[in-house]
């Protein structure tokens, strides 16, 4: 079987900080419908790796692949009109609005589009993000209550709704459910699985080795500024995960091809 072409190809990916290595030949990719978890330390790289990909900062070297072809964004809205969606924690959510105006944030629909008097279209944004909601699973009972009183699991589905709503090539969750109680993170568990049954491919950066072995296809390591492998899910296991990530384990030693990614 041919191997089909990545959604998301990184090669050599790197940044440097004056003297700093916060990463060093990165190399990444990912799949059509795959769902794949970045995972290591504090200060591994993950953060670097994220805000590079999305526009945050730009690369000291390396490549950015979108569909085979060779991209650069000079901001998260350059990554985002490419199709690229990014849940951060967050959230970028303005909590005294409401679900329809904070899921069409910065791409408000307009009855005229007059400058600064343009008219906004209220009842076709509300109808669109109903349809957004109720496509990811969402479940909001008055679209018009303000972000201010709801839940920390509401207003991540929300976020994550507007992700998929948007997102035309992938979407980005980091640590989706760090701040949440056990009802809610099952909740935006659903929703992320939800996402995998639609296709839609995804990057998940989490601490949670437990959420990350029930919701990813591949697991990818960084330690001390370098990806240093990769795993798929079915064919590893929380210890082994666990030895990578604090050295304990040399990825040389692994008996696999996608070992050691570059």
């Amino acid at each position: 079987m041919t191997t089909p072409e990545p959604v998301l190809e990184i090669q050599a990916l790197t940044k440097h900080y004056s003297g700093v290595q916060a990463l060093n030949g990165a190399c990444f990719r990912l799949t059509p419908g795959e769902h794949a978890a970045i995972v290591g330390d504090n200060g591994a790289g993950k953060s670097t790796f994220v805000r590079l990909i999305t526009g945050v900062e730009q690369p000291t070297a390396g490549d950015i692949l979108l569909d085979g072809q060779k991209v650069s964004f000079a901001s998260p809205l350059d990554a985002r009109e490419q199709g690229i969606e990014t849940v951060y924690q967050t959230l970028a959510l303005a909590e005294d609005l409401d679900v329809p105006a904070n899921i069409f944030l910065g791409r408000e629909i307009t009855r005229f589009n007059l400058g600064p008097l343009s008219v906004l279209h209220h009842s076709a944004m509300r109808e669109k993000a109903a349809s957004m909601l109720a496509s990811t699973g969402v479940k909001i009972p008055d679209l018009s209550e303000s972000l201010r009183s709801m839940s920390g699991g509401q207003r991540q589905c929300v976020a994550i709704a507007r992700a998929a709503g948007f997102a035309k090539k992938l979407i980005i969750l980091d640590e989706p459910t760090a701040a949440l109680g056990v009802q809610e993170t099952a909740r935006v568990e659903e929703i992320i699985k939800g996402l995998k049954q639609k296709g839609i491919p995804l990057i998940i950066i989490s601490h949670n080795l437990r959420q990350v072995f029930d919701l990813v296809d591949r697991i990818w390591v960084f330690r001390q500024g370098r990806i240093i492998c990769n795993r798929l899910t079915r064919e590893t296991h929380p210890q082994e995960i666990v030895g990578l990530i604090t050295g304990a384990i040399d990825p040389k030693s692994l008996q696999s091809e996608e070992a050691i990614p570059c």
